[in-house]
């Protein structure tokens, strides 16, 4: 599954998890990805070009400190995303 996502200056993607691998692509902008449990996080600066695996059922978290576009591939497709239940991202 892929999804390309515009996030506006400032946009904050919760912490969350999913079984799904996810690969995330900024074509536009700059980005803060934060991964692992609170206590014991990673942070990730991504610009435009770069990318970031994220395996499965590991809490993450993103923000954007430009406007970005972002491209998320995840396998297995995202079922709570296709049965619009992803209440974190959607609110």
């Amino acid at each position: 599954m892929i999804s390309r996502i515009e996030l506006k200056k400032g946009c904050i993607v919760p912490l969350h998890s999913h079984p799904n691998e996810q690969i995330a692509y900024i074509t536009d902008g700059l980005m803060r990805f934060t991964l692992g449990e609170p206590g014991a996080t990673t942070e990730y600066m991504l610009a435009a070009g770069d990318l970031l695996v994220i395996p499965g059922n590991v809490p993450h978290m993103a923000e954007a400190i430009e406007f970005s576009i972002n491209f998320d591939i995840f396998a297995p497709p995202r079922q709570d995303w296709i049965n619009k239940e992803d209440n974190y991202l959607r609110g």
